[in-house]
């Protein structure tokens, strides 16, 4: 049952597509607080939290505060309230009952999960203007599938986009993506994509190609599909400011870029210097921005990913000429302990500073609205102005399409990655983690980047992660300029690499089965183990996941370890995958077991009553047949025949 409160004058998200009514009265469970503009919910010592989507820390929520602020920042640290996502959709699961709600407003909410007190979760809204969705239902699961049910239809990409792609902050030239695609091809490890990043541009102005660095950029896409490898190009939020550019240009003379109070365009700065922002909460401007892909589209491009569309703000020039007119102030001086740090403050608060979000406007369904009122769906409705593009201009054929920056709604018109990660351990247990909530919110195509994208990889992180990525829907290694390169054809393992990549192409069958029954059904496709199992164990085990209806997931995320601990809620066949076609069986009894697994091995556990259906890999995708004559079939008291195979041309588009 879904309920639907109001409080206040909430700005719409168009994120909930179903009409619900209004309740009048009191919001069960909570207590309302106007002056504090606060909502109260006492928890009991047993309840636990899921949900929040892309958020820090683990899978129960409860103990920490969160802050929905769509935030460009790559340090993904315990510390931090913000990631590039705001995704107000949790359960509160407890011992005399559960229910989901959903926060639905674009304004900055914090949520206080036990922080403050631990006996007490808080809802804490700016402006106090909110719809809300009470989702009961007699199960976790059955509360998301509910709520998928009133947001729409997750986002469908085209098949090959499961196939492992290689991206790295940057390929400069046409011939070092080639060297990439050959590297690969000579080791005989299985690629489907290679991802552009902003260097692929004429200085990184969107939709341009620099014809020196990439000439005849169609015939080099063609030349890389005729050996079956899509190029991706990033697409940024901002639109440089040069005469002459016909972006800029078109921007100018239809009026689509946001304002200042005083009506003139904002200038801020990101990758190409001096930017305005396209106002993508602007249906005009939304959908002249989207058939800007067209220019890619017509070069044969099938695949974007956005990005900096929080937006990222290096600097205004507002700001920036404040800045600089205070600096004055500390020349000369002698800096103490205060002044130094009031000044490393200043410098510091040049980029992304949040009183720049309150320097520009939308035009949003008739009214101009503040930045910082809707903020957390710029990102959405950038993928959303693509979204709609692709089905105007390719009706009839899926496109790839992720984003960065979202907010619940944008899961209809794309995927995302979980931003600029680090090489860390700590981020790989990060991305598990993160899976589940991911999906709670109907964002199923997702993943993130294998490796880490900042900091130094190391061998066995790769291979550990790696491990893991072989079975999220976006399989992605990519790394940031300046660090170490980590295309997996550069290690020693490189055998190693290559048998686990062919295990996630003899995957696909399974993994892409999955992946669009959780669509039709409004399922997830990774769930925490107390979605399926009540037992007191399964509620708190964060580190392992249930994938599909067949398989549990004991991934190793500890440096140096050659094993781990597992808890199993039932009898399960544990699976010790060396290779697609070197594998060992065994049937372990439910409870706890320290199982061996090397470096170049991957452990599945197969549920009891369960299928999980291999085929041979192949170098792509296109390669790999998923129909059900030419698969292996591994079981655990179980007939393959029961299995569910979904299978389609992979191409076409996924009508509701």
């Amino acid at each position: 049952m879904i309920r639907k409160y109001r409080i206040g004058n909430p700005i719409p998200t168009e994120s909930v597509v179903t009409e619900i009514e209004i309740t009048e009265g009191n919001i069960p469970f909570f207590t309302t607080d106007v002056e504090k503009k606060s909502l109260f919910l006492k928890l009991s010592e047993s309840d636990r939290i899921w949900g929040l989507g892309e958020t820090t820390r683990g899978m129960n929520k409860r103990g920490w505060i969160y802050i929905s602020n769509n935030a460009d920042d790559p340090v993904h640290t315990e510390d931090k309230r913000s990631l590039y996502a705001s995704q107000n959709f949790f359960i509160v699961d407890g011992d005399d009952g559960r229910f989901g709600i959903y926060v639905d407003t674009p304004e900055r909410v914090t949520f206080d999960m036990g922080y403050t007190r631990s006996s007490e979760l808080v809802i804490s809204f700016d402006d106090f203007d909110s719809d809300l969705y009470l989702v009961e239902g007699d199960s976790l699961k059955e509360i998301v599938r509910q709520f998928r049910k009133i947001i729409g239809k997750s986002y469908v990409p085209p098949r090959w986009a499961f196939g492992f792609g290689q991206c790295r902050w940057s390929y400069m030239s046409a011939d070092e993506v080639r060297e990439v695609a050959d590297k690969y091809d000579e080791a005989g490890i299985p690629l489907d994509m290679i991802y552009l990043d902003i260097d692929y541009m004429e200085r990184y102005k969107d939709f341009t190609v620099d014809d020196k660095s990439f000439p005849d950029f169609p015939k080099f896409v063609q030349e890389m599909k005729n050996r079956g490898i899509h190029l991706v190009p990033i697409i940024d939020a901002g639109v440089k400011i040069e005469e002459g550019y016909d972006v800029y240009e078109e921007g100018l003379s239809g009026d689509y870029f946001c304002k200042k109070e005083n009506g003139e365009n904002l200038v801020a700065a990101v990758w190409p210097g001096k930017v305005h922002f396209p106002d993508f909460l602007d249906e005009k401007a939304r959908e002249w921005f989207g058939n800007k892909y067209k220019f890619l589209l017509d070069q044969g491009i099938d695949g974007f990913w956005n990005d900096m569309n929080e937006p990222a703000i290096f600097y205004t020039e507002d700001h920036l000429q404040e800045v600089f007119e205070q600096i004055e102030d500390y020349k000369g001086k002698n800096l103490d302990i205060n002044s130094f740090f009031d000044f490393k403050g200043l410098v510091g608060s040049i980029s992304n500073n949040s009183e720049d979000y309150k320097r520009f406007y939308h035009n949003y369904k008739g009214q101009k609205i503040r930045h910082d009122k809707v903020h957390n769906l710029y990102g959405y409705n950038m993928t959303r102005a693509a979204g709609g593009a692709f089905e105007r201009l390719c009706p009839d054929k899926r496109v790839l399409m992720f984003s960065r920056s979202s907010f619940i709604g944008m899961h209809r018109y794309g995927g995302v990655w979980c931003g600029d990660n680090m090489s860390w351990w700590s981020h790989l247990l990060l991305n598990i983690q993160q899976m589940p909530a991911l999906n709670m919110c109907g964002f199923l195509y997702s993943g993130a980047d294998i490796g880490g994208f900042g900091a130094d990889t190391t061998e066995d992180l790769l291979l550990r992660w790696t491990a893991f990525g072989i079975f999220t829907p976006l399989f992605r290694n990519h790394s940031a300029m300046g660090t170490r390169r980590q295309e997996v054809y550069r290690f020693e393992k490189t055998d190693s690499f290559r048998r686990l990549i062919e295990l996630r192409y003899s995957l696909l069958p399974y993994l892409y089965s999955e992946f669009m029954k959780a669509v039709r059904d409004d399922e997830m496709l990774f769930k925490p183990l107390s979605f399926e199992y009540d037992d007191a164990r399964s509620l708190e085990v964060e580190d392992q996941l249930l994938l599909g209806e067949s398989l549990m997931l004991a991934p190793v995320y500890k440096q140096n370890a050659t094993g781990r601990y597992v808890y199993l809620p039932e009898d399960m066949k544990m699976i010790r995958f060396r290779a697609y076609d070197d594998y060992d069986e065994e049937i372990l009894q439910a409870g706890d077991h320290y199982v061996k697994a090397g470096l170049s091995e991957v452990l599945v556990f197969v549920r009891k009553g369960h299928v999980l259906p291999l085929a041979k890999p192949s170098k792509r995708t296109t390669g790999v047949d998923a129909a059900a004559a030419g698969l292996s079939y591994i079981c655990y008291e179980a007939d393959p025949s029961g299995y569910e195979l979904y299978t389609d041309d992979g191409v076409s588009r996924i009508m509701e």
